[in-house]
């Protein structure tokens, strides 16, 4: 989703509150041969290989999106320091409002989870990029590392505005006929309802150590997905695999139904039980 300006704008006329476009890169990418999607029981397993048109290309998409009201976060991948530097400066002269740095991909090869994997490389990736660009840095984080609150710590020394928590759970789904893994590349990203769990327990531990703000990714279906997140301690929610199961109006049905437990439970505004499980 997001890869084009038209997809961009039908996300932000849908209601959502901020829209992170596809993951870009320095070059085309073709990504993977198929199959690279297999829907499962609770989720959504896929290894697409980061297929994009490039930086460059990307400029024609985002000087479509000057005139819309809501923030658009370009998201980038690389496999060093310069790159996403580079990456990050070209979104920022392209128009978008921030730069959410995708660390944490779990299929592409030397790409996402590699590079977030590594505490050093991780605060050094985001110093250099907050060197280089003045709109807001968030650090999308894989929960498949042996901590994430080391690497979100690392995250926050390099001067992080934020972090993202999770990215998709690397799994793998063999065809029991076939007797062979269902996708070409074998190993893909687990996502949807089923990690919610997983994103909950990554979101409650950062914002235990880490004090800047954390947006939860992972399982976001409805409303109640959501103060649960943000329950754990996350200022803000992304929608992914919500799109699939609800439609594009799951944005504006996972605010109403905020509003409804919030009623129910004698909340005015979300800050006021942010982090109540924490307490």
């Amino acid at each position: 989703m997001d890869e084009t300006a038209d997809a961009i704008k039908r996300v932000i006329q849908s209601g959502a509150g901020a829209v992170v476009t596809k993951s870009i890169g320095r070059e085309p990418r073709e990504g993977y041969p198929n199959p690279t999607v297999v829907e499962l029981p609770h989720g959504i397993l896929n290894a697409m290989g980061l297929p994009n048109p490039g930086v460059e290309a990307y400029v024609e998409e985002m000087k479509e999106l000057t005139n819309v009201d809501v923030p658009v976060i370009g998201s980038v991948f690389s496999d060093s320091e310069k790159g996403f530097s580079f990456l990050a400066k070209k979104m920022e002269l392209y128009g978008a409002d921030a730069v959410e740095l995708n660390l944490s991909c779990p299929h592409a090869h030397g790409y996402g989870f590699e590079v977030g994997s590594q505490p050093d490389l991780v605060e050094n990736i985001v110093k250099t990029v907050k060197e280089t660009v003045k709109i807001p840095v968030f650090a999308k984080l894989s929960s498949n590392v042996t901590s994430i609150v080391e690497i979100g710590k690392a995250a926050e020394e390099g001067g992080a505005d934020g972090v993202v928590a999770i990215n998709s759970v690397k799994a793998l789904k063999i065809d029991v006929d076939l007797k062979k893994p269902i996708l070409y590349n074998k190993i893909g990203g687990y996502s949807g309802r089923g990690i919610k769990p997983i994103g909950v327990r990554c979101v409650y531990e950062l914002a235990k150590e880490i004090s800047i703000p954390i947006i939860g990714a992972g399982g976001v279906e409805k409303g109640e997905d959501a103060v649960e997140y943000i329950l754990a301690g996350a200022s803000a929610v992304e929608i992914g695999a919500g799109v699939y199961y609800r439609g594009l109006t799951v944005f504006k049905k996972v605010c109403k139904e905020i509003t409804e437990w919030m009623k129910r439970n004698g909340y005015n505004a979300v800050d006021e039980f942010k982090g109540v499980a924490l307490r």
